[in-house]
C-alpha cells in the first residue's frame, strides 16, 4: 500500500483530524481511520462492513458497474474460456500465468495428493445417512488437521505450499465422498489419468459394478464451474476465512470456516435457491404468472438468479456459463426435464421483458450453474459443496497473502453499544 499526498479531514466537534487517503491501482479511494480511536476516541459505524477495506490485496478485483472481475488482473471471460482451472489455481496463487513446465509440475503435484488419509473413510460413516453433504465437508475438512500434522504450521513456508496442495487436491475428493455417502453408494477411490474435472465426475458417478466415461463435454463444463467460482473479492466467505487465519488457526480449520459461512443461503446457496425455485414454477406455461409477481412489488416472490449484489451489469461469468448450459442441454435434453425446460424458456421471456433489461436483472452464474448441475444429475444438496470445492483455492489464496502481509493483525470488529450500563447484582433471594 502506497501512501499519498491526499488527506480527509474529519471534524468532530472543535476538533480536526487528518486522514490519509491511499489510491489504488483500481477502484475508490480509501480513508485510513486505524488511528482514528487512538486520536480522536470514536470508532467508525458499517454493519456488514460494506464500506470498509479490512486488508489490501492483489489477487482479485471486482468493478461490478462495469460488471468486470479479474483475477489477478485477467479478465474472468478470458480465463474460462481460454484457460482450466488448475491453471487458474496456479494463477491466483502465485500472481502469473505458468509456463508449460512449471503447469505440469503443478498439476502432477496436485494429481499426486488427491487421495485421503484411508482412515478417514471411518470419519465419514460417524454422520447419519441423511446427513447434509456442506455438515461433512464442514466436519471432514477440520478433521484433516487430525491426520495432516505436518502441514500446520503456519510460520512454516513449506508446511504453507503443503497444505495448499493438500487441500486443492483432496477437496474434490471429500465433496465426492459427501456425496457417495448421503445416496449410499461406495466411495470411487481418485484416478490419477483423469483431469482434474473428470476425476471429480468419475468419483461422484461412478459404480464399481460397470464402466463409467466421463463426457468430454460434461468435464468441460464442470471445469467452467470450477473456474468461475474460484474467487471472488471480499465476500463473506472468504472474510471468515481471514478473520480465522488472523488468529493463527491451522489452515484447515480455516477453510472450514470458510466453507460453514458458505453454507448460508444467502451466500453459497444461490444456485440451489433458483433451482427451488424453478421447482415451484413447475412448467413452461406458468412462466408468465411468475414474471408478472416478479414485477409486483407488493408479492413476496423474486426471481432468483436474476440479477447479483455485486454486479450493477451483467455478471461476466454468466456468459461463458451461458455457452457451457447451452452445450449440455444440447447433449443431454431436456425433452424429459421440466424444469430444464422451464429454465430456458423463464431466460427467453426474462431477457425479452424490457422490465429485467431496465433494472439489469440479467440471468447470474448461479442461473446458468444451477441448470448445468441438474443437468447432470446433481441433488441441489451438492451445489454448495461444488461451490465450496471451487473457492478452495480462492481461500487459500486470500490466507496465503494475508500471512504474507506484515501489516496483518488479529480481527477484533467494534460494536456499538445499546446494552445496559453497570449495574450491582441482586441476591435471588431479593430479585
Amino acid at each position: 500500500m502506497s501512501d499519498t499526498s491526499k488527506n480527509a479531514t474529519l471534524t468532530i466537534g472543535d476538533n480536526t483530524y487528518d486522514l490519509p487517503i491511499y489510491t489504488p491501482t483500481a477502484g475508490p479511494d480509501v480513508i485510513d481511520i486505524r488511528k482514528l480511536y487512538a486520536q480522536a476516541g470514536v470508532f467508525t459505524y458499517d454493519p456488514g462492513f460494506t464500506s470498509t477495506a479490512a486488508c489490501d490485496s492483489t489477487i482479485t478485483f471486482i468493478d461490478g458497474d462495469k460488471g468486470e472481475l479479474l483475477h489477478r488482473g485477467y479478465p474472468i471471460d478470458q480465463l474460462a474460456e481460454k484457460s482450466h482451472y488448475l491453471e487458474v489455481c496456479f494463477l491466483l496463487l502465485y500472481g502469473y500465468l505458468p509456463e508449460a513446465a512449471e503447469l505440469e509440475r503443478f498439476e502432477r503435484t496436485i494429481t499426486q495428493h488427491t487421495m485421503i488419509h484411508e482412515q478417514m473413510h471411518n470419519f465419514f460413516r460417524g454422520f447419519r445417512r441423511d446427513a447434509h453433504p456442506m455438515a461433512i465437508m464442514v466436519g471432514a475438512v477440520g478433521a484433516m488437521a487430525a491426520f495432516y500434522h505436518d502441514s500446520t504450521d503456519i510460520t512454516n513456508e513449506r508446511e504453507r505450499e503443503i497444505a495448499t496442495h493438500r487441500l486443492i487436491a483432496k477437496v474434490p475428493t471429500i465433496a465426492a465422498m459427501a456425496y457417495k455417502y448421503s445416496v449410499g453408494q461406495p466411495f470411487v477411490y481418485p484416478r490419477n489419468d483423469l483431469d482434474y474435472a473428470a476425476n471429480f465426475l468419475h468419483m461422484c458417478f461412478a459404480v464399481p459394478a460397470e464402466e463409467y466415461q466421463v463426457d468430454p463435454i460434461l468435464a468441460r463444463a464442470m471445469d467452467r464451474i470450477f473456474t468461475l467460482h474460484a474467487d471472488h473479492e471480499q465476500n463473506a466467505s472468504t472474510s471468515t476465512v481471514r478473520l480465522a487465519s488472523s488468529s493463527g488457526a491451522n489452515p484447515f480449520a480455516c477453510i472450514a470456516a470458510g466453507i460453514a459461512c458458505l453454507w448460508g443461503p444467502a451466500h453459497g446457496g444461490a444456485n440451489q435457491a433458483c433451482l427451488e425455485m424453478l421447482k415451484e414454477i413447475g412448467t413452461p406455461d406458468r412462466i408468465p404468472e411468475y414474471i408478472a409477481r416478479a414485477k409486483d412489488k407488493n408479492d413476496p416472490f423474486r426471481l432468483m438468479g436474476f440479477g447479483h449484489r455485486v454486479y450493477k451489469n451483467f455478471d461476466p461469468r454468466a456468459t461463458v456459463m451461458k455457452q457451457s448450459a447451452d452445450e449440455v442441454l444440447d447433449l443431454l435434453g431436456v425433452e424429459n426435464n421440466p424444469i430444464l425446460a422451464t429454465a430456458k424458456e423463464l431466460e427467453k421471456a426474462a431477457l425479452a421483458d424490457p422490465y429485467f433489461a431496465e433494472k439489469k436483472l440479467f440471468p447470474n452464474v448461479d442461473f446458468y450453474s444451477g441448470i448445468i448441475l441438474e443437468a447432470m444429475g446433481f441433488p441441489t444438496s451438492m451445489f454448495t459443496p461444488i461451490f465450496a470445492l471451487s473457492r478452495t483455492v480462492g481461500w487459500i489464496s486470500q490466507w496465503k497473502e494475508q500471512l504474507a502481509d506484515p501489516q496483518m493483525k488479529i480481527g477484533r470488529p467494534r460494536q456499538l453499544y445499546q446494552g445496559d450500563t453497570a449495574r450491582d447484582y441482586v441476591d435471588i433471594e431479593k430479585r
